[in-house]
């Protein structure tokens, strides 16, 4: 059988759609919230998503251009222990297409995506998968950046993932995004 190709615009329509056919388990994450089972590292184990807040000290404008611009992401990621991935052999440049349905490469090329839907300064998500998922599985990553005088509060929601993957996930994200942001943020 062979397949047709699909356009960029009508995958960033179907990936859209994401957020919605995983509404439940988004439900289920607020319902576990309120009864206070979320545990220390923003894993919910019966949905299968991530939720973290970080306060980062920097404006909301800086937080979402370390995001969305490829300049200041490879500076962030050199500052992680995924600085290793840029250096490897076959690695790729760190790219991120700042618009609506552009495509990021990160660390390497390790993670790839799609940017979904962008609010400067207030909102960015993303389809987001790692090199060593199965071809054509993509998560859901949602940053919200809230003011809170000149920090930001950043709040984060990761769904959609291998559940086998929740653990790493909730660490990596601390580990190769919040951590190394906090730094690049201070230094610039």
């Amino acid at each position: 059988m062979q397949s047709t190709p699909i356009t960029r615009r009508a995958l960033t329509v179907r990936l859209a759609a994401l957020p919605l056919a995983l509404g439940a388990a988004t439900r289920v994450w607020a319902a576990d919230h309120a009864t206070g089972a979320s545990p220390a590292n923003g894993l919910i184990h019966t949905a299968a998503a991530i939720r973290q807040e970080i306060v980062v000290e920097a404006e909301p404008k800086r937080v979402y251009e370390a995001l969305t611009n490829e300049k200041r992401f490879d500076a962030i990621t050199r500052l992680s222990d995924g600085a290793t991935l840029l250096e490897a052999a076959g690695a790729k440049p760190t790219m991120i297409d700042g618009g609506v349905g552009g495509t990021f490469t990160l660390f390497g090329g390790y993670i790839t995506g799609l940017n979904l839907y962008m609010l400067p300064n207030e909102r960015l998500v993303q389809a987001w998968r790692a090199g060593s998922w199965k071809p054509g599985q993509y998560s859901i990553a949602d940053f919200s950046l809230v003011a809170d005088g000149a920090r930001t509060r950043l709040v984060f929601e990761h769904r959609g993932f291998p559940e086998s993957e929740g653990a790493s996930l909730a660490h990596g994200w601390h580990e190769h995004y919040w951590e190394p942001l906090k730094k690049y943020l201070v230094r610039s």
